[in-house]
């Protein structure tokens, strides 16, 4: 009886064990390329030394490697390596549809980036919306007004110390958590991406050759995997707990917040559906023309190209002091707009825009206002007609766009797609100076308000807006 006991005892140890270790699944034998197919471009890919090895070639379309079948839910490890200069990444959740660009590999990327950038671990939307988590650099080049705030109120990279995990020249450890409509990276066990988004749910992993084009000086150049394991069972089990993540996430699902932006403090200013919260500039309620709400986009629809001589400026219905704002927006051919910040409506009752801080929204190839103004001080990004942007724009593209706007006090910083354009400090003599030389010189104390509304502008061309959210600081 005491033995038949303790034989149980064991057993339920021996499963209770068994149960609490991951089933992981190999995706690569080590010795030849069963369950692969390539895609798309003509890269060559071999194994050598129980790794899969890529080989860049000239004249050929990225080239990826993808696995025959699907996933959907997974965690995700790899080790890589790549030469200097040769650019990379891993797909997942990624598809080649006939209906889509006639079979091209597109969805969501690990990038694999040797260079000075360091984005390897970033989250790239490959042949589709481009970057969603960028693991950013501070370009700013462009400060004007120098800050005397030591502080930094947001910071200068989305996570640096990510930036610094990739060993050049040696096999590093990537993991990829893609549970959900979360999407989080490892680099040698570095948080490097936490990314919330819907777009897809399923697809096949995929290893890139980057294509060269024609440079010589990259034909021959490798990147290389190996111990490629994945696994798709009791995933909550296993994953990595979010307080161990403590790097900051974007939220990519349009007029959501998540779980982690509401306890850090973020509100919709726009709930993606009605026009609560918002008014005219000069009205007491939301303008009954010139805008739409379609599709979850706030649009402000084509007039004149005159300010606000179609539907008007809009406003927040509440004056904010101190927050960090983000707007997505994206602009039509020639477009010119803006997001307006310390406004008092009551400031300009007659024609034109309403009078505030301006977070300048254009189409600088095409509209004629980015070749006025001083040494482009009218360009996108730029504080308008007071500050430029840096003429070289962070990945700006044809998709939706992310700015952000950061007020603590009298520093201000502008940011576009998670770098920082500019910052300035406002109430002091430098400041006053500046404005002096500005087309807002003639308004009193402009830039200096504690607190004010923030507006969306009309300039007479079409621009869409969304996923507005603000976190108000202290």
């Amino acid at each position: 009886m005491k033995k038949q006991v303790f034989l149980f005892i064991m057993m339920t140890a021996f499963i209770a064990a068994s149960a609490q270790e991951p089933h992981w699944q190999d995706l690569f034998n080590g010795k030849n390329l069963k369950g692969w197919t390539k895609l798309n471009g003509t890269a060559e890919y071999k194994v050598q030394d129980n790794a899969i090895v890529g080989i860049s070639k000239m004249g050929t379309p990225n080239t990826f490697l993808a696995t025959d079948k699907m996933y959907d839910d997974f965690i995700l490890e790899f080790e890589f390596k790549v030469d200097e200069g040769l650019n990379s990444g891993v797909q997942f959740r990624s598809n080649s549809l006939k209906d889509y660009q006639d079979g091209r590999v597109h969805g969501y990327q690990f990038e694999i980036d040797p260079s000075e950038r360091a984005w390897t671990g970033g989250i790239y939307d490959e042949a589709r919306r481009g970057w969603l988590y960028p693991l950013t650099y501070n370009t700013l080049k462009a400060v004007v007004v120098e800050s005397g705030n030591d502080e930094c109120i947001y910071p200068s990279t989305y996570n640096p110390l990510a930036q610094k995990a990739f060993k050049k020249n040696k096999w590093n450890k990537a993991r990829i958590e893609a549970i959900g409509n979360s999407i989080r990276t490892w680099v040698n066990e570095i948080p490097c991406a936490d990314l919330i988004d819907d777009m897809t749910k399923s697809g096949f992993i995929a290893l890139q050759v980057h294509g060269i084009g024609n440079n010589e000086a990259l034909a021959g150049k490798t990147v290389c995997w190996r111990n490629i394991r994945i696994l798709t069972e009791n995933l909550d089990q296993f994953k990595t707990p979010e307080d161990r993540n403590g790097i900051p996430q974007i939220n990519a699902i349009p007029n959501t917040l998540s779980e982690k932006e509401v306890r850090e403090g973020w509100k919709l200013l726009w709930n993606g559906k009605t026009t609560d919260g918002w008014r005219g500039a000069k009205l007491s309620k939301f303008p009954e023309k010139g805008w739409i709400i379609e599709d979850g986009i706030l649009k402000v629809l084509k007039g004149s190209g005159g300010e606000s001589t179609n539907g008007g400026d809009i406003i927040t219905t509440k004056k904010y002091k101190n927050f960090i704002l983000k707007v997505d927006f994206k602009i039509t051919e020639g477009a010119n707009s803006g997001i307006k910040y310390f406004v008092d409506p009551d400031l300009n009752k007659g024609e034109g825009s309403a009078i505030g801080c301006e977070f300048q929204i254009l189409d600088d190839k095409n509209h004629p206002d980015a070749k006025l103004g001083v040494k482009g001080n009218r360009k996108l990004g730029s504080l308008y007609d007071l500050i430029p942007a840096p003429e070289n724009k962070p990945f700006f593209n044809g998709f939706f766009n992310t700015a952000m706007i950061v007020v603590k006090g009298n520093h201000v910083e502008h940011w576009l797609n998670g770098v920082k354009l500019l910052e300035y400090e406002r109430n002091n003599p430098m400041w006053n100076a500046l404005v002096a030389y500005s087309k807002y010189k003639d308004w009193p104390n402009f830039g200096n308000a504690e607190e004010g509304h923030i507006l969306l502008q009309d300039h007479g061309d079409e621009v869409w807006f969304r996923n507005i959210k603000i976190k108000e600081l202290e």
